[in-house]
């Protein structure tokens, strides 16, 4: 097996996608709701155990769904990458992605594969953070022509 030639552009390998300015924000605002959630009940005596208990769930259903919204990233290695969305991840080799595409109005990234459908890869996304992720976009997209054995294209 030949060792693929990086191009100049392309990160290092592993290297990790993840929106971290929306995984910040989801978090914090999580926690702070987990927070309010659990120490307002405790504090109000006017409170019944069972409202307490209430409470104290909804702060954990709430930080639980925003950790679930936190949680897409894409990780690329030498043996390909791996799409961790919000309920699902997959392991891809390099050679099955065919184009990396993140066109103007997308909310992430979606790779084309050689089966013919399409993947999203949810862990590069505009957000909060649109212009790193379309770095991020240009450099899976180098990683994919220097690792893949079909080139990606525009």
């Amino acid at each position: 097996m030949t060792t693929p030639v990086p191009h100049a552009d392309s990160p290092r390998l592993p290297v990790t996608f993840r929106p971290t300015r929306t995984r910040a924000v989801l978090l914090g605002i999580g926690g702070a709701l987990l927070v309010v959630l659990t120490v307002m009940p405790l504090l109000l005596e006017t409170f019944t155990t069972g409202d307490r208990i209430t409470f104290i769930c909804t702060g954990l259903l709430g930080f639980g769904v925003l950790a679930l919204l936190s949680r897409p990233k894409v990780v690329a290695t030498e043996d390909g990458i791996t799409v961790t969305n919000l309920t699902t991840v997959r392991r891809l080799a390099w050679a099955q992605i065919v184009r990396v595409n993140l066109r103007s109005g997308d909310s992430w990234v979606h790779l084309d594969l050689s089966d013919g459908t399409s993947l999203p890869a949810m862990g590069i996304q505009t957000g909060i953070a649109k212009q790193q992720a379309i770095a991020d976009a240009r450099a899976l997209r180098a990683l994919v022509d220097a690792h893949g054995t079909v080139h990606s294209a525009d």
